[in-house]
């Protein structure tokens, strides 16, 4: 009886151990299957991920062609602006008039009339007996003189449109 008890312990014992191996080796390959998702979700968001990149490096691809386009143009329409104020003309090639950047800074005609008006005030102090009237009057007409002079300046360089 004690043989018959041993044995079916020990059967016991090897169908348990033999349960909790099948049991591993489940979870093992689930775990696996868990690891394959994983890695196969990544891999998606990495090739979506080039996907985008691929896109704006197209879309900035496409604004520096475009850029380099419009400076080609400007450098054109420079260009043929100067040839067409020293032609006499100031149209283009298709008839229209050139459309004119904004110039940044002074105007020729502002720096005039701060120059003239210095200088006007320093020799009408130095020419008139009475300093202060000297000085206000001498200002007053260099800075109208310097402004003559640096709009005609404006005028020949294109900031401001010619007389009619």
């Amino acid at each position: 009886m004690k043989k018959i008890l041993v044995v079916i312990a020990l059967s016991s014992s090897v169908l348990f151990a033999c349960n909790n191996k099948a049991k591993e080796e489940a979870a093992l390959k689930q775990q696996q299957a868990e690891k394959q998702l994983a890695i196969k979700a990544i891999k998606d968001s990495l090739r979506l991920d080039s996907f985008k990149k691929a896109e704006v490096a197209k879309v900035e691809q496409e604004k520096e062609a475009k850029h380099q386009a419009e400076l080609a143009a400007a450098r054109r329409a420079s260009s043929s602006r100067s040839y067409a104020s020293s032609g006499g003309g100031s149209t283009g090639a298709y008839g229209g008039a050139q459309p004119t950047a904004k110039k940044k800074g002074w105007s020729d005609a502002a720096k005039g009339a701060v120059i003239g008006g210095a200088a006007g005030a320093v020799g009408g102090a130095l020419i008139d007996k009475k300093k202060g009237r000297g000085a206000i009057i001498g200002g007053l007409v260099g800075a109208g003189g310097g402004y003559l002079i640096g709009r005609g300046e404006d005028r020949k360089s294109g900031r401001v449109q010619p007389k009619n």
